[in-house]
């Protein structure tokens, strides 16, 4: 039982659920209760603990029908992302803990094998779960564990993944019992983009002929007329009814992937019924379900995608909870977009491109004011780049806003496609650095680092909006050469942030204060934070020099010669792994240079960081304020 009054109060079937051994006790009459239940509590608690909200509300009887069909933990479920798993961390021992969810030292917000054995797989991000449950499937064959069922939870934006495909076509050709549950709410973060999104609102028009050929099949199966020995010529003979019907063939029976659905995803009876029969079918198999995101939650349904992630909010209105934004700087994402449409106003080879984040990147004002210039080519990082490749070979000035943790996907596109033509592309790289609740997956830690090795690529980070603006400029009044761009999360640090952009000297940064003994040198906006370090050691006397260095790459060997040449000691501070990136660039240009300055590089360890606050992060790391004036302090006093 719990010890959570409201669960006691209001939720009374899931009082009794600890495990889905709990939930396998009860009737399939009392499911539904279960599912809104579930609803109830997660309205409840994401209402206080703001978290991914619509995609788990809209699967709720996904999950519920799958832990009661299969026996989990020794039969895994694979989520895709992990955005609607919520209810899958509830039925499996982490209810009483769930208002911990995405805080520190609690629940991660994503699936992650290392918090339960109910999460078989790290997920985070997208296309990956057929791949993964396909190896699970085939190992367990391997192992002589034929019993053990893998299901792969896929929603209708992800399969449209590049890496999504490629887990379909393999598993046609490898033997193995896959079932692929196809969650089609026509709606991930943003709208689907693409042919295979037409695609599934195709197929989810075809209930009537689905449902009769998989009545069919089950009657020739139960009465011994056909098995599953028989099941190409069965799947062949489909395929032709359904192409001479309808003049269309079935994608995935095009690739001997049974085929069943579209279902209502809702009707949690129908689902157990049909896991049920399907669960021991030998070969890989599909079930498609037609879902609602946000589903049970009106203002969630109405608007599925400010709800994706909608922040606090009213549980009994519906009405999210804003800051009093009027006196707050601007998020650094809109004021990409704000700049991105200035320059496109001014010059009509500036094109946009995203992957389906228009919203998430602030693309989506660029998409507003210029259409015909914008792209959203879905959950395809790699062939965006390549897209902007080809688009800046004839002339375009392709900007390309992308989340750091997600443009690692498209690493050889920038440097096969682009980076070794000497492209002009431009990658503007949201969230880099630490991202705070969404912890190790959305994390942009690495982007520094595995750019800076890439011959050719320009890498700069702005401390302000202002700066921002400038590199922007910068980025398009170049030649020649890819130039990348990154910033975090959230916020800047101006009010009036909307300055007369000018042109930077590309590999040029500043000095923003003079001292002596210690040299301080930053890139990006964990400046801020070294610059308030650095005025608290002023107010004891303590004076060092603050550089802050723009780009990464050219790196300012003018700085690092004055630095090196007048302190005794240099500190490296960059929100991202000091692994590769600005200090292992400065230890570089010492060693090559013979400086024997003392080096203390800060940033992100060579560890993984979970979730918490993004200030919670920083302290974790040393790179806040008072880490930064602690490490400087000492450091100062030993010279």
């Amino acid at each position: 039982m719990t010890d959570n009054p409201y669960i006691e109060q209001h939720c009374p079937l899931l009082a009794g659920i600890e495990s889905p051994a709990d939930l396998k006790r009860l009737s399939v009459e009392q499911l539904p209760q279960v599912c809104d239940e579930l609803r109830q509590l997660m309205i409840h608690e994401l209402a206080q603990n703001p978290g991914h909200f619509a995609s788990s509300m809209g699967a709720v009887e996904i999950i519920v029908a799958l832990h009661y069909v299969f026996n989990t933990p020794e039969d895994r479920i694979v989520f895709d992302v992990g955005h609607q798993a919520y209810a899958h961390k509830i039925l499996t021992g982490r209810r009483d803990r769930f208002h911990f969810n995405r805080k520190k030292d609690g629940l991660s917000g994503f699936p992650n094998p290392k918090e339960s054995p109910y999460d078989t797989f790290m997920a985070g991000h997208a296309s990956n779960s057929i791949s993964a449950a396909l190896g699970m499937s085939i190992a367990a064959a391997l192992s002589n564990n034929p019993d053990r069922k893998v299901v792969a939870l896929i929603g209708d934006a992800s399969i449209g993944g590049g890496l999504a495909f490629e887990g379909l076509n393999n598993a046609a050709n490898n033997p193995n019992n896959l079932l692929i549950v196809l969650n089609d709410n026509d709606m991930s973060i943003d709208r689907p983009v693409g042919a295979l999104g037409e695609y599934m609102t195709y197929l989810s028009t075809n209930r009537r002929y689905n449902n009769v050929r998989y009545k069919l099949y089950n009657f020739l199966r139960r009465h011994g007329i056909i098995g599953d020995s028989g099941k190409g010529v069965v799947m062949r003979f489909n395929n032709a009814m359904k192409s001479l019907l309808t003049g269309q063939q079935n994608i995935f029976e095009g690739l001997n992937i049974r085929y069943f659905g579209p279902f209502d995803g809702h009707d949690v009876k129908r689902l157990v019924k049909t896991f049920t029969e399907v669960k021991d079918m030998t070969g890989p198999k599909l079930i498609h379900l037609h879902t609602i995101k946000g589903k049970g939650y009106t203002a969630a349904e109405t608007d599925p995608a400010t709800w994706h992630a909608p922040g606090r909010f009213d549980e009994a209105t519906g009405e999210r909870v804003k800051a009093d934004g009027s006196s707050q700087p601007p998020k650094f994402q809109d004021v990409f977009g704000r700049t991105l449409v200035e320059l496109a106003t001014d010059d009509e080879r500036v094109v946009g491109i995203t992957a389906a984040m228009p919203s998430g990147t602030s693309m989506s004002m660029m998409l507003e004011t210029f259409p015909e210039r914008t792209f959203d080519v879905g959950i395809s990082e790699g062939h965006a780049v390549t897209f902007a490749g080809g688009l800046a070979t004839e002339g375009r000035r392709p900007f390309v806003a992308i989340y750091s943790s997600f443009l690692q996907r498209a690493y050889d596109h920038i440097i096969h496609d682009v980076a070794m033509a000497g492209l002009p592309v431009t990658f503007c790289i949201d969230r880099g650095g630490l991202v705070g609740e969404d912890g190790v997956t959305h994390h942009g830690l690495f982007d520094l680092a595995y750019l800076q090795c890439v011959p050719g690529m320009i890498i700069a980070a702005p401390i302000d909006e202002h700066q921002l603006r400038n590199l922007m400029l910068t980025a398009l009044r170049r030649e020649t050469a890819p130039m990348a761009i990154r910033y975090p999360r959230g916020r800047g640090v101006l009010v009036d942030w909307h300055n007369d952009m000018e042109t930077l000297p590309i590999g040029r940064g500043r000095k923003l204060t003079g001292g002596s003994r210690v040299a301080v040198l930053t890139i990006g906006t964990i400046g801020n934070n070294a610059a308030r370090a650095v005025s608290k050691l002023a107010g004891e006397g303590i004076t060092v020099s603050h550089y802050d260095m723009v780009f990464l790459k050219p790196i300012d060997e003018d700085i690092l010669r004055e630095a090196t040449a007048t302190h005794d000691a240099i500190v490296t501070i960059e929100d991202g792994t000091i692994t590769g990136g600005l200090g292992s660039a400065v230890a570089t240009w010492m060693a090559t240079h013979g400086m024997r300055n003392r080096l203390t590089t800060l940033g992100i360890p060579d560890r993984w960081i979970d979730q918490a606050t993004v200030a919670e992060q920083h302290r974790l790391c040393g790179i806040d304020p008072d880490g930064i004036y602690n490490t400087v302090k000492q450091i100062h006093q030993s010279l």
